[in-house]
């Protein structure tokens, strides 16, 4: 296992043969985003949404590249209880132990981790777990670089498509749309790629050296 900074033009013998995986996490409400539409004129379109804004579907979701392979994106999906209600409403650090398992499982392959700082990322039992795994190789990404994520363009994209002007009825229909959503990006390696064109990094022909 080995850690450190993202690093443009440098190399790891861990990312040879293996995969580059991007990782972010966001939140989705019953509040749905909004965006143009057409109405009679002099009337604004109202969207009515039933329960409260709180009730909040956490997604973890890798973006995983590889030369000469289909792009994959891989998520875990985690309903909080409503905020009136004690527990944890964010992913734990077990979700994402899982949730890179699961990874390796499926891409059967080295995997070399760009993540962000977030707190849950330094969490130190996570940071245990990733230095017992010899098929990981994580690195951060610099503070506050959001447009270096792929990750972020899915959720725009999720956004802008599968959720946008919808009146979700609960909890339960907000998810389904969500799950949806992800699976037709899952279908669309284009999509996929294209996410990371956006964001000006280097495809994965190239590789990573911790600082």
């Amino acid at each position: 296992m080995g850690e450190g900074d993202l690093a443009p033009g440098g190399s790891t013998a861990a990312a040879h043969g293996g995969w580059i995986v991007l990782e972010d996490e966001a939140g989705f409400s019953m509040t749905p985003p909004t965006r143009r539409t057409w109405s009679r004129r002099g009337r604004t379109p109202v969207i009515n949404v039933r329960g409260r804004s709180q009730r909040r579907i956490s997604i973890a979701a890798l973006a995983c590249y590889r030369p000469g392979r289909r792009s994959r994106l891989i998520y875990r999906l985690k309903h909080h209880t409503d905020h009136k209600q004690p527990g944890r409403r964010s992913l734990a650090w077990t979700d994402y132990r899982d949730l890179l398992i699961a990874a390796h499982h499926q891409l059967n392959a080295p995997i070399t981790l760009v993540w962000d700082n977030l707190n849950v990322h330094r969490d130190a039992r996570l940071r245990a777990f990733i230095d017992g795994c010899d098929w990981l190789t994580v690195f951060y990404l610099p503070t506050y670089a959001p447009d270096l994520n792929p990750v972020e363009c899915v959720w725009s994209v999720l956004r802008r498509t599968s959720q946008a002007n919808i009146a979700f009825t609960d909890p339960d229909h907000l998810r389904r749309t969500l799950r949806h959503g992800l699976r037709i990006v899952q279908y669309r390696s284009d999509i996929i790629d294209g996410c990371l064109t956006a964001t000006g990094l280097t495809p994965p022909t190239s590789r990573l050296k911790p600082q």
